[in-house]
Formats: C-alpha cells, structure tokens, sequence
C-alpha cells in the first residue's frame, strides 16, 4: 500500500482569474463594519505617525530648552493618545472579528448547501475528508483574509503614506535614502509569491488527503477492517508518511513565507545605520536639530515596520487567495438535480399516485461531469475521469398503478437500484421521462417530491445520535407516541425497551451499536412515520432473520396497504405478494408478469427462481416462518414440474 501523490495538475493550478473581485464580493453585507474597521484603522495609524513627532517636540523644545511645561504638556498628550489608541485597536478588533466570522459563516453555509446539493455519484466518487477539508480548513484560509490580512494591508498601506510624507516633510535627503531600496524588496517578493503559492495548494491538498484517510481508518467500519486485516504496520506507515509529507512542504512553505520579512529586516538595518550615519552628520552640522533626527529614526522604524509586514502578507494573500479558490472550484459544480422555476407541488391528496418509466434510458455520470480531481484521493488518469460509460438502463417502459405493488428481480449489476434512484431523483434519466402520478420529475418540486417518496435502502443507515433523533428525522415533531407504534408495526419496539435508555439510546457510528436487522428494522419505523404515498423498497428485509422478516411483512401489508410501492426482491414472500412483477437483466426489462405467468414462460425468472427462491424455500422448511411462500411455491413447483427439471 503506498501514498498517493496528487497530480502536478492539482498543485500546480493557478489562481483562477478573478478570484480576488469575487472574495472582495463577500464584504457586501458587512460594508457598516469595514467602514468602522477603516475609520479605527486611520485613527491607529495617525496615531503612530504622531509619536515620533512628540518625541522632536519633547527634545527640540523642552529637553533641549529644559522646558518643564513643554514635557509634561507632550507627557499628557503622549498618555491621552495611548489611551485612543486602546479604543481604536478594541474597535479594529470587533470590526476585524464581525468581518471574518461573518465571511466565515457566508462561505461555510453556501459550500455546504452547494454540496448537498450534488448528485450521488459526486459522493461516491469525494472523499468526505477532502470535503470536510474545504468546509474547515479552506474556510478558516478564506476568513484570515478578511481579518488579519485585511486589517493589516490597510492599516499598512494608510501607516506607509502617513509616515513616508511625514518623513518628506522632516527631511527630504534621509527621505530619498530610505526609499532607494524599494526595488531590492519588490523583485524577491514576485519570484517568492509564485513558490507560496503553489506550496500552498499542496500543503491544503496533503492536509486534506490526511484527513480522508483519517476519516476513513477511524470510522466504525474502517477500524473493523483494519483490525481484522492485521495490517497495523503497514497503516502505520502509510499514515507516516503522509504526515512527512504534510511536516516537508510546511516546513518548505514557512521558509519561503519567511524569507521575505529575513531579506527586509537586512535591508531595514542597512538603512538604518546609513540614516544614523547621514542623519548624525547633518546634527553635527547643525543642518537640523537633534530631536528631528531622533524623530526620522523613529519613522523610519514605522516605515519598515509595514513594508514587513506587507512583504509577509504576500505569502499570506495568495494563500488566503487559494483557499478562496479551492472554495469557489466547489461551488462552480453545477448540480445535475436542477429544481425549475415553474415547478409544480406533487399532491398524494387523491391517494397514492402510480409511477410511469417511458423509455428511459440512463448512464451514470463520468467524473469530470460530478467531480473535482482535488477531492479525490486517488488523483484519476485522465482516461478515467473523461471515459463515457455505457448505459446502464436502456429504453426501459412499464407502469406501476397507483397503490400497487411492483416487484423487481434479475441478478447483480442488472440495474434493479438504479431504477429505484430514478423513482427518487436521484438522478434524472439521459432520455425519456419518469412520471409519478401523470407528472414528469423534472418538472416538481424537489421537497413535494421527497415528501411523496420514501426510501428503504439495503445498508440501513442510522446518524451518530439517539434512536429518538434517528426516528424523528423522518417527521419532526413526531410524537413518542407514535415513535412507539411505528417501532411496534417494524416489530423493534420490544428491543428498544429492552435498552437501558430506551428511544434515548445512541446507536454509534452508523448505527454499529445495533445489529443489522435492529438497524433495517428501525428504518423501516423511520419509513412508517414519515407515511410516503410511494415507497420503494431496496431490499429492505435482506438483513432480517425469517421470522422477523415475516413480521416485516406482515407489518408492511398493514401500514403500506393503498400505497404504491417499488421492491427489489431477493425473498420469494415479496415476489408472491406482488401485483407486478418486472425481470430486469442488462438494463431492459426481459419479462414482466405475475409469479405463476412468469413461471409458465420458462425464462429468466424460472431459473432465478430455482437457483434463489427454491433455496429460500428449503432454508424455510421446519420454521414455519415462510408457511405462505411455501404454500405459493408448491402450487406453481407442480404446475411447472417439467421447466424446473
């Protein structure tokens, strides 16, 4: 097992243009506050340009003129200044921390509303570190800009011009000296913006590929298969190196972030001992007074002091820029589940509605349509992510009429799921139209169209928290009440009972606390309070034992009775019930029919039926738990004696 590089394309990526105009454009909403942020800015840096005048006032005219008035007249002013200055950096700091966190909150909340709207496909191909990466990590970057890099680029900025036209005004030779070596500071800091740049996009990209593989080993699921695997060392080093690699490219990106502020603290020092130098001379000369000199040398301290920290913000700039960057690329997906402007509210006011495929036709999305290179681990070839993939549903038609049930069969990778993501919208076909109660999904509502739809998938999935809150996500405000006959109808009451803390129970990671008919069980609860008038079913009972499956059942034909529902079956009880059944293989439907028609035909579900259902059927005998299958089963056996030979 060996690390994963990311991709040249993915570290070397530039900037995309208009990256700055477009972050610029999240301060609209806290224009009050960057005003305020200004104003004590200005306040800040007019009072740093003034004490180096109080200091030639001090010696010029009281130290020099032993004017005891005149020092503690500058003495007080000196005082009363420090005191604004207290107010001015209190008020930069609220100005400076509203902007940030509000930025912050902007951009977490509009990324993570984007995500959650991508299609599936862009989850299953995202590594959920990588995206909780941009959500943190990214957003923190982005929020540094509006705080401290704001702050100090315009506190710099005002500071320089304050102290440059003070220092003109004092003496225009020292003046000159000072400013001769702007050149030597401003070609370094291009050639260096450029490597900051690009290490700061690795150094995000390594933190993020860390985190996905953190959160892939310590999730429950994870952690159990390294732990049966025994492949501890190994992980071990992966993870090392990982680690080095995060631990080389910081230390590379510090270097280079410091590199600047070392080449002008040099400088600084050169023209300090030349003013010094100059400067003293002039005194000597009577050419200008002491404290002038005293005066320039403490501007020139201010002078230097925000070409620092300007230099340093380069660095801090670009990578606050990249941060931005990586943020907008998200955003910059478009969702493929689009809502209309004109879209119609579905209504199950009439009862249940029927659901229509008219020749559907569907492939899943290739990479480069869902996904971002940067949020997947692996860093795919090209061949890959630009490669179309086959249709896996081709010109598929039938009806399921409104409270009816339609079950599916056909072996593996038939497309039997895939159907059932169109019921949902998971995704929208490539061609024809799937309809439910006469209206194309395209053209509904998507909170109409969840909440007429409810989804048993195979591997329930239960959040981190209480079975109360897993329940209740289906209907807030659920009443405990009818938590408790939901729960009795899945046949899962008596086993929350029998917890210690009852509905109040939390079910870990995934739900790994409860078995995996405990966890079907409650979805299936889940299922019943959220009262869906078309249900589908993704083999929902393959986790249960027989007889909690035929309380299931038995459990489904009470709740579920009038609504119209899609089944993936895998268990001959599910196909006998069935209005409809639909024999899908390769992404058409071969044969559709009832049990004892599609046994007549001797086709594909003949022999599906013999090598899975009849299996079933023996696994049963003893336990009574499949008594009406069996029942079904034998009639249609000797009926059709010869085709199962």
């Amino acid at each position: 097992m060996g690390v994963v590089v990311p991709a040249d394309g993915v570290t070397r990526q530039l900037l995309t243009p208009g990256t700055m105009r477009r972050s610029l454009s999240y301060l609209k909403p806290y224009r009050l506050h960057v005003c305020l942020l200004v104003f004590w800015t200005v306040v800040d840096s007019v009072i740093t340009v003034t004490v180096p005048l109080l200091l030639k006032v001090i010696i010029d005219n009281g130290i020099m003129h032993h004017d005891f008035h005149v020092i503690a007249a500058v003495a007080g002013i000196a005082a009363g200044l420090a005191a604004l200055d207290l107010i001015a950096q209190v008020g930069q700091t609220f100005a400076s921390a509203r902007i940030g966190q509000g930025v912050s909150y902007d951009m977490r909340t509009s990324v993570f509303r984007h995500i959650r709207r991508q299609p599936m496909a862009f989850f299953t191909r995202a590594q959920t570190g990588s995206l909780v990466s941009r959500l943190n990590t990214d957003v923190v970057g982005a929020q540094q800009a509006m705080t401290t890099v704001l702050t100090t680029v315009v506190s710099s900025s005002l500071t320089l011009v304050l102290v440059l036209a003070e220092m003109f005004y004092l003496s225009w030779l020292i003046s000159v000296i000072s400013l001769v070596v702007f050149p030597m500071v401003i070609l370094p800091a291009r050639a260096l913006g450029r490597r900051i740049q690009r290490y700061a996009r690795e150094q995000m990209q390594q933190n993020a590929e860390m985190g996905a593989l953190m959160n892939e080993r310590f999730n429950t699921g994870g952690a159990m298969l390294s732990k049966l695997y025994g492949r501890r060392a190994e992980e071990d080093e992966v993870f090392a190196r990982r680690a080095g690699q995060v631990r080389d490219i910081g230390v590379r990106l510090n270097v280079f972030n410091r590199a600047l502020f070392i080449i002008m603290t040099f400088i600084a020092s050169l023209v300090t001992a030349m003013v010094y130098g100059v400067g003293g001379s002039l005194v000597a000369s009577h050419v200008f007074e002491l404290g002038t000199l005293v005066a320039m040398a403490a501007l020139l301290g201010r002078l230097y002091a925000p070409i620092n920290q300007m230099a340093q913000m380069q660095g801090n700039v670009v990578q606050s820029m990249v941060s931005f960057d990586r943020l907008f690329e998200v955003l910059k997906l478009k969702p493929l589940i689009e809502e209309k402007a004109s879209a119609v509210a579905l209504s199950a006011k009439d009862g249940a509605p029927g659901v229509e495929f008219d020749s559907v036709t569907f492939r899943y999305p290739v990479a480069s349509e869902v996904s971002l290179a940067s949020l997947e681990s692996t860093a795919l070839p090209e061949t890959e992510r630009d490669d179309v993939t086959e249709d896996v549903i081709k010109d598929v038609s039938f009806e399921i009429p409104p409270g009816t049930i339609t079950a599916l069969v056909g072996p593996s990778g038939a497309g039997k799921t895939t159907l059932t993501h169109l019921v949902a919208r998971l995704y929208d076909p490539r061609s024809g139209t799937v309809r439910i109660g006469g209206h194309d999904l395209r053209d509904v509502s998507l909170d109409s169209l969840y909440e007429i739809v409810g989804v048993v998938t195979q591997d329930a999935y239960l959040y981190h928290d209480t079975i109360r809150m897993n329940l209740a996500y289906a209907r807030p405000g659920t009443t405990e009440e009818e938590m408790r006959e939901a729960c009795q109808a899945a046949q899962i009451w008596d086993v929350i009972q029998s917890l210690p803390s009852g509905l109040d129970t939390v079910v870990g990671d995934r739900g790994y606390r409860l078995s995996g008919g405990e966890k079907q069980r409650i979805a299936v609860a889940r299922l019943l309070l959220k009262r869906p008038s078309v249900v589908v079913l993704d083999e929902a009972t393959a986790h249960l034992d027989s007889e909690s499956e035929a309380a299931i059942q038995r459990a489904f034909k009470t709740a579920l009775a009038g609504r119209t529902s899609l089944v993936i079956a895998h268990r001959l009880s599910t196909v006998l019930e069935a209005d409809q059944i639909l024999v899908i293989d390769g992404g058409r439907v071969r044969e559709r029919g009832k049990h004892e028609e599609l046994l007549a035909v001797g086709g594909l579900y003949a022999e599906l039926y013999r090598t899975q259902f009849l299996r079933q059927r023996a696994e049963g005998n003893g336990n009574g738990a499949h008594g009406a299958d069996r029942d079904g089963a034998d009639r249609a056996v000797a009926s059709q004696s010869g085709s199962l030979a």
